[in-house]
């Protein structure tokens, strides 16, 4: 190899060496240079040279630092802005799920005291009656419009049986009509089939509740010498042995007389929800105080003979007939009524006996 060549590798190495070296010389040199001066100015404190050049670097700086932090601040309150939308996100989600759970909390809670206080009214009407009763569901409504019926979910293995009362917290409702052994179809007292003997609890005047095809229900068979006011309540009057005397029917709201009628035109509003029960209560038998009396049937029959009387007044006065004519035609009107009221009367046992047979 040529002298001139080995020269100069022989330079580049060295040159090489005394980089390093002097690499390493700089960095221990810089190392022992911030000991002395951490250490000289541990001594002299504030006011040394050295925390003179600090406190001129600092003033030197100052402007550069303040542009610095004035440039920076926006950004940090953009930083805390999207900090706290995420937080109020959050917090607004977490409300809203807390506000559905509170809502639907509601909702169960209304509709249990709802139904505690239906159960309670049918508990309290079976109380104050003293009835021999059993609850059941109503399941469906009437599948036609022809009849106004329901569908109770108990049946002859819960011991009914067709002709059993029905009625809600409010009072009476309808009468079985149809019974299998785990359902039972119930007429309702709207509808235009049903009858029930009924009177009007301040004057005891007698009559029938009947339904109609509109769903109004009329109190029938009310002489116009008997006292009737709207307000007046409507019981019913156990005569035929069906429904317990004395249970709630609803009250009057419409009393008319047509001229030369012997009845009344009476509207009952029903004190019982026919149109949207949920829970009923059945009657499943009578005690000998909830029937009629013999007293009770005696003076249904009684009830018309007045009317009778007045009618055949005013037979009188537009035929302008003699007093003799009179007194016979007022005989012969009096056993008509009579016998009008003894139908009356048997008409809850007759109703009965048809409904246990028809299957509407």
């Amino acid at each position: 190899m040529p002298l001139s060549n080995q020269i100069q590798g022989a330079s580049s190495g060295l040159g090489s060496n005394n980089n390093k070296h002097t690499g390493g010389r700089s960095f221990i040199i810089l190392s022992l240079l911030s000991i002395v001066l951490l250490t000289v100015s541990a001594r002299m404190g504030t006011a040394g040279p050295l925390e003179i050049v600090r406190g001129g670097f600092s003033t030197i700086t100052m402007p550069f630092r303040m542009a610095g932090s004035a440039i920076a601040m926006p950004f940090q309150g953009i930083g805390n802005i999207f900090s706290n939308l995420t937080a109020d996100q959050q917090t607004l989600s977490d409300l809203k799920a807390e506000n559905e759970q509170l809502r639907s909390r509601n909702a169960e809670l209304e509709e249990t005291n709802q139904s505690t206080q239906r159960l309670q009214g049918l508990l309290d009407l079976k109380n104050n009656y003293n009835l021999q009763s059993t609850g059941a569901r109503v399941i469906s409504g009437s599948t036609d419009s022809f009849n106004n019926t329901i569908v109770i979910d108990k049946g002859t293995s819960s011991g009914l049986a067709v002709g059993m009362p029905v009625v809600d917290s409010g009072g009476v409702i309808g009468q079985i009509i149809e019974c299998g052994p785990t359902t039972s179809t119930v007429r309702l007292i709207t509808d235009e089939k049903s009858g029930v003997a009924a009177m009007v609890q301040s004057s005891r005047a007698q009559g029938m509740l009947m339904g109609s095809a509109s769903r109004q229900i009329t109190l029938n068979l009310i002489n116009t010498n008997q006292k009737v006011a709207v307000g007046d309540t409507v019981v019913t009057s156990g005569l035929g042995g069906v429904f317990p005397k004395g249970l709630p029917l609803g009250k009057v709201t419409s009393v008319e007389a047509a001229p030369g009628s012997i009845y009344y035109t009476i509207v009952i509003e029903p004190y019982g929800n026919v149109s949207s029960n949920e829970e009923v209560m059945v009657i499943t038998s009578l005690s000998e105080e909830q029937k009629a009396t013999a007293d009770d049937i005696a003076e249904a029959d009684k009830q018309n003979t007045p009317t009778a009387t007045d009618s055949d007044s005013k037979d009188k006065d537009s035929k302008d007939s003699s007093s003799s004519n009179s007194s016979s035609g007022s005989t012969s009107t009096t056993s008509t009524t009579n016998s009008q009221q003894n139908a009356t009367v048997a008409a809850p046992t007759g109703n009965t006996q048809h409904d246990s047979g028809r299957t509407d």
